[in-house]
């Protein structure tokens, strides 16, 4: 099984590829896939029905007990038959649905399979939590496929429609499994239903696990998504909307009926709701003149019946729903493909434009009056053989007294008129031959005969509806073990005398006669509906009125708190940020109850020297006038904390913290190329009194927290083993670089993603109307000759050229770009030292990466230490000397850095390790002697090109681009000038 769910993992990427190169036949290849894991579950059969559920799991997160679990027990075996095996064929109906057509068709089969995969690892997974994974990864790719004509504003909405109503659905659902998870101690969904949990908390994760799954099936008050997803293509309403996700909820409730039926929030929820929406859903039906509306309003109501019959968690409605959960599939999805047939033959699905189908295409007339009679409930077919078994189920209950039996029968009885009725509606509207006003026939409808591969899947499924039905007995023996989970009869009533079973013919009993009269009175409500041309609503709005009235508000009430409190005032927000911190830490502290100091003088003389200073420095940044000098002062503080880190025993940190300082430094200043140099120029800074109180606020709360932190330890802290940890797993001495890359590398990974943020959103805010890095394509290319002659480069009239190519000045050229630099910005000396210099500063940024496993050091400092010889040449000959220095997309850099790291911790896994293990490596070479390697100095590497892409992306955005920009506004000024001047002459 798990293999099986790799495969729908893997083959869905390369079918984009296949289709474009055999167009819509690739479905074929597609449909495999479905196909082998419904011959792998029919293959399981003996197994199941033996009480030997094939069971599979894979630790995934050991720390959690969360597994990759795979279980096939009687629910699950059904529903991954009907996943796999309507997948299939609907797979296969593609090749005919879409051929000759290409825009977007391989996008499109590779999310249908996706889709089908992760339908088939919910309905087999045994973890709650992988369950919700599953749940949320078909809400995605649901939206795919529903907005699949994203050229149409429909398509778009009701694809935005489904994922916000089902994510929400899901998310409320997330809550009530970890409520479950944590109340039960355990995930694993069989041991959670064999505990048979009871309680307030279990109570209230029930109620928050209806909500998912009532959302997900489209039942009241979440109903309305289903029909506005009809605007996806017909396969896609075919699986999703009558055999795939749509069951994925009724799937839920399913297998939590049988040991939480009993629940008092279970059966008012669910049958109560249940019903309201087959009543709603079948009421709608009979007003549609879509085809595909009808059904999909049908689809609503039998939800509903489903929701009702497999909820109430007795025996005998259990098995019942079993069989009506088969036909259900079986019929609706076929009823769909036939009207995706209709609709890709006449382009028209209004029953008013279709006349006379039923005699020009026999067949398909055939298998859809089949379909509907298993709807319906018309003997021989499964459809009839599980009515009848709801039907006698929910007498007996009602019979008995059982309130929520009562109210269940009722709503069946009523919700099967209107079922009738609506089927007829179909049958009539698409086949039937209509007639004009004045009596006479409407004219016929011309029907081109499809191929006959295109009806292939719609006459399989309809028909096996009738096979399913004869074969009723073989499917009571299969669905018993099922039924068997749930009691006899619900509190308060007797066992029925005789346990239920599935027959074709039970004889002439109340069910049947009940059975019979629905029909009876759903065609006398067709024919009193079928001609009226409106039916008056009972409510001035409808479901997605509301929909869109809820969607407005929450815009309007966005608007209003964004106005409220996005102010435009970097101290508004700076200002909020600490009122919060000093009111939350200091009520904390405050609550706290008793403190504890531990505070020493000093550690280190050096700490009596360098805290005045910074001190000093802090209180003369308040008062500075001028940016830079605050900025310089600041930064007085940090090299104050490189001082205390060196004599404390880190040089590791120490190192990093005067990197961290040089080059925020550099950021800073070229920031403020565009800023007013002196604070307060242009708007003063105001209420310094409150500014002031609320900053020593922060700084003794700041204080306070720190000397009750440390005092407050009760254990020995778990950094005294990391030295020993550090040597033994990561196999380095370094422990800092150790700890970052090996034994809290899920961190760093994390702390990479927030640095490729920064440098995306530095840039994001500079490249305003695009993202061009081609700096480096600027600067023209040396002459061959250069290569050749290895002669030194001189700068002429025509640019940098070799030396005696060319007449002129023959000024030694130090760095290609500083041509480009005006003379009086121009420092040959500072040009010198960085042609010296630069070469050595990358070996030793290299030194630092390699050797930091054991020494000072790592990917992080020795990217700094490279960002710091880019900073020098930009400083040194500008931005054109940049792209020449880094001829390379930022980008390109961030994203190879962080791939290496995402390797690191996945190819671990493919050795049955762990992520992020590291593996040690040591050898005796000759000459060279011993060698050792830790393949955490791979993931090192993607941290050093990770910090060289961040820097090089502030360098280009903040200086580079800023440089060009600039430039741009003095020529428009020049340019502007000059022609007022030709107007003045």
């Amino acid at each position: 099984m798990l293999v099986l769910l790799a495969a729908f993992a893997i083959v869905p990427i390369a079918l984009p590829w296949l289709v474009a190169r055999i167009g819509a036949r690739a479905f074929y290849v597609a449909a495999l896939l479905p196909l082998a894991a419904f011959v792998y579950t029919a293959v399981q059969t003996p197994a199941v029905l033996s009480g030997g559920f094939p069971f599979e799991a894979f630790d995934w997160i050991p720390a959690l007990g969360i597994q990759l679990s795979m279980r096939l027990d009687t629910l699950s075996w059904v529903m991954a038959l009907i996943v796999t095996g309507v997948g299939a064929l609907v797979l296969l109906y593609c090749r005919w649905y879409f051929r000759g057509k290409s825009d977007g068709v391989g996008q499109f089969s590779a999310v249908l399979l996706a889709f089908a995969g992760a339908m088939y690892g919910l309905v087999i997974t045994d973890d709650l939590v992988v369950l919700v994974m599953f749940w949320e990864l078909t809400s995605v790719l649901s939206y795919l496929l529903i907005g699949f004509y994203n050229r149409r504003g429909a398509s778009r909405r009701a694809a935005l429609q489904a994922l916000l109503v089902t994510t929400l659905g899901g998310l409320v659902m997330l809550i009530g499994v970890v409520l479950m998870v944590v109340e039960t101690g355990t995930s694993s969904i069989s041991l959670i239903l064999a505990s048979d949990p009871t309680g307030p908390v279990i109570d209230a994760a029930l109620v928050l696990l209806l909500v998912g799954a009532l959302s997900k099936s489209a039942i009241f008050p979440f109903h309305f998504w289903l029909p506005g997803a009809m605007a996806a293509p017909t396969p896609v309403s075919a699986y999703l909307h009558a055999a795939a996700m749509v069951k994925a909820g009724i799937y839920l409730i399913a297998l939590f009926a049988p040991v939480f039926g009993d629940s008092p929030v279970w059966r008012p929820i669910v049958v109560g709701l249940g019903v309201f929406t087959m009543l709603l859903g079948g009421l709608q039906s009979l007003r549609e003149s879509d085809l595909k509306r009808i059904l999909a309003f049908g689809t609503v109501s039998q939800l509903g019946f489903l929701t009702v019959v497999l909820g109430y968690g007795t025996q005998d409605a259990a098995l019942a729903g079993m069989a009506l959960l088969i036909s259900h599939a079986l019929f609706k999805s076929a009823l769909f493909l036939i009207v995706g047939v209709i609709d890709r033959q006449l382009s028209t699905r209004d029953i008013g434009e279709l006349s006379g189908v039923g005699r020009q295409a026999p067949v398909m007339a055939t298998f859809a009056t089949i379909a509907i009679a298993s709807m319906i409930g018309v003997i021989p077919t499964i459809g009839f053989v599980a009515k009848e078994g709801v039907l006698a189920a929910f007498l007996h209950e009602a019979a008995a007294g059982a309130v929520w039996g009562i109210v269940g029968f009722a709503g069946i009885v009523l919700g099967s008129i209107l079922t009738a009725a609506y089927g007829i509606r179909f049958l009539w509207g698409a086949f039937w031959t209509k007639k004009q006003a004045d009596g006479s026939a409407a004219q016929r409808t011309e029907w081109p005969d499809p191929p006959i591969g295109f009806l292939g899947a719609p006459v399989l499924l309809a028909g096996l509806t009738l096979v399913a039905g004869f074969a009723a007995p073989l499917l009571d023996t299969a669905l018993a073990p099922y039924a068997a989970l749930s009691p006899a009869a619900s509190p308060g009533v007797a066992a029925p005398e005789y346990p239920a079973h599935l027959e074709l013919w039970h004889g002439f009993e109340p069910a049947l006669w009940i059975s019979l009269g629905t029909i009876a009175l759903g065609a006398v409500v067709f024919w009193l509906t079928a001609f009226r041309t409106s039916v008056k609503r009972m409510l001035p709005f409808t479901a997605p009125d509301v929909y869109n009235a809820v969607l407005r508000g929450i815009a309007r009430l966005s608007v209003g708190t964004t106005s409220l409190t996005q102010r435009g005032s970097l101290p508004v927000y700076v200002g909020t940020i600490f009122v919060v911190f000093v009111a939350a830490e200091g009520t904390a502290l405050l609550a706290g109850g008793q403190w504890q100091a531990e505070l020493d003088a000093f550690h280190t003389p050096t700490q009596l020297v360098a805290a005045p200073i910074m001190i000093a420095a802090g209180l003369v940044a308040v008062r500075a006038r001028k940016r830079y000098t605050g900025v310089v002062l600041v930064s007085v503080t940090g090299l104050g904390m490189v001082l205390l880190f060196a004599t404390s025993g880190a040089p590791d940190l120490a190192l990093t913290q005067i990197l961290v300082e040089t080059v925020t430094l550099v950021a800073f200043a070229l920031v403020l190329r565009r800023i007013p140099s002196r604070m307060g120029e242009h708007n003063a800074s105001v209420r310094p009194l409150a500014r002031g109180v609320l900053a020593a606020a922060v700084g003794v709360t700041m204080a306070a927290v720190a000397i009750v932190a440390t005092a407050a330890r009760e254990a020995r802290p778990i950094s005294e083993a990391f030295p020993k940890l550090a040597y033994e797993i990561g196999h380095g001495k370094n422990v800092v670089n150790v700890a970052l890359v090996d034994l809290r590398g899920w961190d760093t990974m994390g702390e990479l993603s927030v640095l490729i943020l920064a440098a995306t959103g530095v840039a994001s805010l500079v490249f305003v109307t695009h993202r061009a890095d081609t700096l480096s394509r600027i600067i023209a290319p040396l002459p061959p000759a250069a290569a050749r002659t290895r002669r030194p480069l001189v700068e002429t009239e025509e640019g940098v050229r070799p030396r005696g190519e060319a007449a002129g000045s023959q000024r030694m050229a130090w760095l290609v770009g500083g041509q480009r630099v005006k003379p009086e910005n121009r420092s040959i000396l500072l040009e010198v030292i960085v042609r010296v210099l630069f070469h050595s500063i990358i070996i030793v940024s290299l030194y630092v990466l390699f050797a930091g496993h054991n020494l000072p050091g790592g990917g992080f400092a020795g990217g700094l230490i490279a960002g710091m010889a880019l900073v020098m040449r930009y400083v040194a000959g500008g931005r054109y000397e940049l792209g020449a220095a880094a001829p390379t997309d930022a980008g390109k850099l961030l994203g190879v850095g962080m791939s290496i790291a995402v390797a690191c911790a996945v190819v671990p896994l493919l050795f049955g390790a762990p992520p992020l293990t590291s593996f040690f490596f040591e050898a005796d070479l000759p000459v060279i002697g011993h060698i050792e390697f830790v393949t955490s100095t791979i993931f090192d590497i993607g941290v050093y090109l990770v910090v060289i892409g961040l820097v090089l992306d502030v360098l280009r955005s903040l200086g580079a681009e800023v440089d060009r920009q600039a430039q741009e506004l003095r020529d428009a000024s020049v340019a502007g000038g000059s022609e007022r001047s030709g107007v003045i002459a």
